[in-house]
């Protein structure tokens, strides 16, 4: 019975903290002036090119395309880290603010790295890069303190 209600709780946990940590990083990255003109950019340039392909008529999957790569980036940096935080954290028992909190957020922040595999030399790209691995790792941190505050606090605690 005990593990049915961590099981339940742990789920309440991660869909709460999933949205939150999107809230997050929706908010820093439109606060965020850098970021926020690169949005700006990236929008106006995907809206400019399903303008043209459907002025030419062309089917829109290229839309399709670029929202299918938008859901599955965010589902990697928005589900993944709470979740395995949360399973490990679970797992060894661990109750630590810490770990919910930094834990997640440095595992979202890593996640582009992890995925790209190689440091870029340049130097105005790095720049660039730090602002992103902060936001993402605020964005995290959210989410694990959303996680630790609805499930992590009551971790490995005796029946």
């Amino acid at each position: 019975m005990r593990f049915l209600s961590r099981l339940l709780l742990g789920f309440l946990a991660l869909l709460l903290a999933i949205p939150a940590g999107a809230a997050i990083l929706l908010g820093a990255l439109v606060l965020d002036p850098v970021a926020s003109v690169w949005l700006t950019q990236g929008a106006l340039a995907g809206l400019h090119a399903g303008l043209s392909d459907l002025a030419a008529g062309l089917p829109p999957e290229g839309v399709a395309l670029i929202v299918a790569g938008l859901a599955k980036a965010s589902f990697v940096l928005l589900a993944v880290p709470p979740a395995l935080v949360a399973l490990v954290g679970e797992t060894l028992r661990w109750r630590g603010l810490l770990w919910y909190g930094a834990g997640c957020g440095l595992v979202t922040a890593a996640l582009p790295w992890l995925v790209r595999g190689a440091v870029r030399p340049c130097v105005a790209a790095l720049a660039a890069e730090a602002r992103v691995t902060a936001i993402l790792f605020l964005a995290g941190a959210g989410a694990g303190l959303v996680y630790w505050l609805i499930a992590g606090r009551s971790a490995g605690r005796p029946a």
